[in-house]
């Protein structure tokens, strides 16, 4: 079977790009097309991509829509219009803001969609540039929109067969799209074996720890400001466009890491005492379950797919709020466990972790192709 992958684009590295490198490793010989691909914007993870053949979209020859593409938005219907996959047996789009879903197929070809999200600036969700703000730029995106959510729309019934990340994904996708969907929760980079030793490691717990890509909707000010109020010790990783400004109301127990990769995982989750997570609307959320991998229980906004996988008082706490006080109101319950109850939580959350292995995936998603294509 000579199958395709193509995803949204490979200019920065998340939740979406760690499923693309999972599904090129169940299907290795498979080619990978995305509309723009900027290794030096992948850092530390470009290594992972220097060995795929990537078949790029005539776009990213044009440097305007490559380097600035939101005000170029409405050309996304011609990103995928001329990728030709007469040739293949099976397509897989991995599709989100950019909804590479939009490939064209006929004949033979069978169309998968594993959705991650869909594409958040056009149904009133938070995005990273709050583009909204701007009167001039809130006109020009609503008329743009209008005909983008129609392409989103009419595309979404050229899907023979979705894929979502979470029963949260599931829901939207009958709703915005009126189409059915199988769960399929992404790879979740786990430890094949925790010792004991590990799990165990109260005296080691020390800080609080998140890991996350530095934008509006992950709302990382609300820790550092939980964190500046109760001088609790937190590290952040990650990088973007917020950066600057969360270092400049940065208290003096508050550390910023930069971009983590996977061989940084071990020494940061041995030491923390807690995953911290704020987003808003997030599908699943993969850091939080990487989190839970290593024993580490997970505070996180009752919101989006954490609902799912936070159990709470189980494997972690959820908070109902985007206040400071709902948050710490979350970490004292943490704080008051036992060293007994907290142990006890560290093992849950591994237990929960492990539904969502790269071998769990694999498993799932060869089940699927084998019964749909």
């Amino acid at each position: 079977m000579k199958i395709a992958l193509v995803h949204d684009q490979l200019q920065e590295f998340g939740g979406a790009e760690r499923v693309l490198v999972s599904l090129k490793k169940i299907f290795p010989e498979a080619d990978v097309y995305t509309s723009f691909y900027n290794p030096e914007k992948l850092g530390k993870h470009a290594e992972l991509f220097k060995d795929w053949k990537v078949i790029t979209s005539w776009a990213d020859k044009v440097y305007p829509f490559k380097r600035f593409f939101s005000p170029f938005r409405f050309i996304t219907p011609l990103l995928w219009k001329f990728f030709n996959f007469s040739n293949y047996d099976l397509v897989i789009s991995s599709s989100g803001a950019y909804m590479s879903k939009g490939v064209k197929t006929s004949g033979k070809t069978v169309h998968f969609c594993y959705l991650h999200h869909q594409p958040k600036y056009l149904y009133g969700y938070e995005t990273p540039s709050n583009w909204q703000k701007h009167l001039i730029i809130r006109i020009y995106g609503n008329f743009i929109n209008h005909f983008l959510r129609m392409y989103d729309f009419k595309t979404s019934q050229t899907v023979d067969h979705f894929i979502v990340n979470s029963q949260e994904m599931q829901r939207r996708c009958e709703k915005f799209y009126k189409r059915e969907s199988t769960v399929i929760y992404p790879p979740v980079a786990i430890p094949q074996v925790l010792e004991d030793s590990r799990v165990k490691a109260l005296e080691g717990s020390r800080y609080y720890l998140t890991i996350s890509r530095l934008s509006g909707p992950k709302h990382i000010d609300l820790l550092v400001k939980a964190a500046n109020k109760k001088k609790f010790l937190l590290k952040i990783g990650g990088v973007g466009r917020d950066e600057n400004y969360l270092r400049s109301i940065a208290g003096e127990t508050i550390e910023f890491l930069g971009s983590v990769d996977d061989r940084e995982f071990e020494k940061l989750f041995a030491g923390a005492k807690a995953f911290l997570h704020a987003a808003v609307d997030d599908e699943f959320g993969i850091a939080p379950v990487e989190a839970m991998g290593w024993g580490v229980p997970v505070i996180a906004l009752a919101s989006g797919g954490l609902k799912e996988t936070v159990k709470e008082g189980k494997n972690g706490f959820l908070f109902n709020e985007l206040r400071e006080d709902s948050l710490i109101g979350a970490i004292e319950k943490l704080e008051k466990l036992t060293d007994a109850q907290y142990l006890e939580m560290r093992k849950t959350a591994r237990n929960e972790a492990e539904k969502y292995s790269e071998d769990v995936f694999k498993e799932k998603i060869l089940a699927f192709v084998k019964t749909y294509s």
